[in-house]
């Protein structure tokens, strides 16, 4: 079994990890690799790292081919999300959207035994209860996503689900709350997750770090990566959407808390939340694990306290660049 690990960031060089150490030799395909920031998670000796972009269906043709390639995991998307979609949508809607498209086509054809494609909750966080339906933070929630990031992410699912019903492709979605964790390359996740980064390495400087007063769910990007490669190989799957997340919402004063535990001389200071991030609403409750439980064995190692000790740990061994 080839896995091709189709982006190389704060998830795809986790997932990375994990198949080295299973044994395997991934294939990683990524536009720009950073090749640095990835040997400080993975040995780079161990995997196949590929330059290709997931707009040219022919460099994902080629990897699949040299490389014998069997199951894909895409994990790329447009740089800082939703605040990066809004801001330039066009570029967005064509890598999301049309890169998800390459990757189904070419599983159709060269037959891959699964896909695994990289979603995201702002499916959830963007639900209307005027015209959604079904229950909110369940895989069955039937949301009109209300930005053009978690729009471009429903289209990707939905078409992978059709790429399922009429071609055969074992396909299987794993959506993500806001990821956070080891990483010193550009990008690294949306707005929440460049916060929630730009506040441990502060606090690790001892410069002032500004946390948003608002509650929060987000997942470590080794968990996010657990449950990405138990999708990958899991077998008997009767569902193709699982919720990836840390099971939990923490409070601000329970970040400052933890994170003064592992920073004790942390300057931390309160900003009050802006009133466009009101316009999603507060997660009144996270998302549901049932179904990962059940299917993919999935339970997160990392909850806040283990995460931040585990985070600052890593940062102290690799300072960021200036």
């Amino acid at each position: 079994m080839t896995v091709l690990i189709i982006g190389s960031g704060l998830v795809g060089t986790q997932i990375a990890r994990l198949e080295v150490e299973r044994e395997e030799r991934p294939v990683v395909m990524e536009l720009q690799p950073q090749r640095d920031a990835m040997a400080q998670l993975v040995d780079l000796d161990r995997i196949e790292l590929v330059q290709g972009d997931v707009l040219d269906p022919f460099a994902l043709a080629r990897a699949i081919q040299e490389y014998n390639v069997t199951r894909i995991v895409h994990t790329a998307a447009n740089p800082l999300l939703t605040a990066g979609a809004q801001r330039d949508p066009l570029p967005a809607i064509r890598l999301n959207v049309m890169g998800t498209t390459h990757v189904l086509e070419a599983a159709r054809i060269f037959k891959m035994e699964r896909v695994v494609f990289c979603s995201s909750s702002v499916l959830y966080s963007s639900m209307n209860p005027a015209v959604d339906s079904g229950t909110a933070y369940t895989e069955e929630a039937l949301p009109r996503p209300s930005t053009i990031y978690a729009t471009t992410k429903l289209a990707a699912e939905n078409l992978g689900l059709n790429y399922a019903r009429w071609y055969g492709l074992d396909f299987v979605a794993v959506r993500y709350s806001a990821v956070y964790g080891p990483w010193n390359g550009r990008g690294g996740g949306g707005e929440p997750s460049q916060l929630m980064r730009q506040l441990v390495e502060k606090a690790l400087k001892g410069e002032e770090a500004v946390y948003r007063d608002r509650p929060s769910e987000m997942v470590y990007s080794k968990d996010a990566a657990l449950g990405t490669a138990l999708a990958c190989h899991a077998t008997g799957l009767k569902s193709r959407v699982f919720n990836i997340t840390s099971g939990a919402i923490f409070q601000p004063d329970q970040l400052v808390r933890e994170l003064k535990r592992v920073v004790p001389n942390a300057r931390l200071k309160r900003e009050e939340v802006p009133p466009d991030w009101m316009a999603a609403g507060r997660p009144p409750q996270p998302m549901d694990l049932t179904r990962a439980r059940a299917e993919l064995g999935y339970e997160p190692q990392f909850p806040l306290p283990k995460a931040l000790a585990d985070y600052v740990a890593w940062i102290r061994q690799h300072p960021p660049a200036p």
